[in-house]
């Protein structure tokens, strides 16, 4: 006798991977927060009525962080997992946006258990965030920052209008 499945409930949120550029030489530097459980990834939480996920992401990186003028450069990736809570199967999917911050110190937000927030270069960030699909979503956004800087270094002119 088979035991019956129950669905999973699904949720969504939404997060941002932010960057910023390296004085000097430019290199760009991903923030990541420190959860209460000790875990290190991307500032993210659950989308409110309505409200589009990008709206969401950057909303949630302004709470955890306090950072607050923040530059969308565009999603990088919906990812998905399964855990339990309270007794219930959750299917959560997590839309991850980029976004850039040019200046302001990050300030984690202790009351929902943000423990630190830090500036991490690529490699570093890859070797400190706890799971395997946020690393996924850093290599993704790890790409998109280095064409954005092919497209802002780029040859200037040259085309015809």
């Amino acid at each position: 006798m088979r035991r019956k499945q129950r669905r999973a409930q699904r949720e969504t949120s939404a997060g941002g991977v932010v960057f910023r550029r390296g004085p000097g030489d430019g290199e760009p530097h991903f923030l990541l927060i420190r959860d209460s459980y000790r875990n290190w990834g991307f500032p993210k939480g659950h989308l409110k009525a309505a409200e589009p996920p990008a709206d969401a992401a950057r909303r949630e990186v302004a709470e955890e962080t306090g950072l607050s003028d923040l530059v969308l450069h565009g999603p990088i990736r919906v990812i998905d997992w399964y855990f339990r809570f309270r007794g219930k199967t959750i299917h959560k999917y997590c839309h991850f946006f980029l976004f850039e911050s040019k200046h302001g110190e990050p300030v984690p937000q202790t009351e929902e258990g943000i423990t630190d927030c830090a500036w991490y270069s690529a490699d570093e960030a890859r070797r400190t965030i706890s799971y395997d699909n946020a690393r996924e979503v850093l290599a993704q956004a790890t790409a998109m920052v280095q064409a954005l800087t092919q497209v802002e270094d780029g040859p200037v002119g040259g085309g015809s209008g």
